[in-house]
């Protein structure tokens, strides 16, 4: 069983932290996934695919309380419920993109997200699941037996150099800051939590 990993910067429309949301909840919502185009690992998922694992996404995960995601991607197809950061809570389509609202969770992983997305910084999303491929023309396209396990947060977007984020109006007024020192101090703060 080949587990496959579908890449990309989550680049969010927007953030709503616990003070803001009257359950307490930091929610973000974004792209999960792009249909009938390549991606940046140079495969294409066919839209009613995608259509159909996002649709048993919701009727399993979603529906009974357990659409869990991992920090980092493990190379299994089973979510390891130790290593959780978030919940996908909903997920729609918008044209051949796939839309989703995530939760993320006061999980010690789930805490490190928040604290890199509160600080303006952006983590990619990759999709988890299990397939095979079919090649022709120069391109791989995912075969009907694809099985959809998770999205996870990660890193690196399977696109070089497509991290984004937000800018705020002051920004050119600010210091140039080391990112990596900047990360390596919050995470460093939540372990040690």
């Amino acid at each position: 069983m080949n587990v496959l990993v579908d890449t990309r910067p989550f680049k969010f429309r927007r953030i709503l932290t616990e003070a803001e949301n009257p359950e307490g909840k930091f929610m973000v919502e974004g792209l999960m996934q792009v249909a009938d185009d390549t991606n940046g690992n140079g495969r294409i998922y066919p839209k009613a695919i995608l259509q159909r694992e996002a649709q048993k996404f919701k009727d399993t995960y979603i529906k009974q309380g357990n659409p869990f995601g991992e920090l980092d991607h493990p190379e299994s197809p089973i979510v390891s419920v130790k290593n959780v950061s978030h919940a996908i809570v909903d997920l729609w389509w918008e044209g051949n993109n796939l839309m989703g609202r995530v939760e993320v969770l006061n999980t010690p992983f789930g805490n490190i997200v928040k604290e890199i997305l509160k600080a303006g910084y952006v983590i990619g999303i990759s999709s988890r699941g299990t397939r095979s491929l079919t090649e022709m023309n120069g391109r791989s396209y995912v075969n009907d037996d694809f099985d959809l396990v998770t999205w996870d947060f990660v890193s690196n977007p399977s696109v070089p150099g497509a991290f984004h984020k937000q800018v705020s109006l002051n920004e050119g007024l600010q210091p140039q800051v080391d990112r990596f020192a900047t990360v390596n101090r919050i995470l460093d703060g939540i372990l040690r939590k």
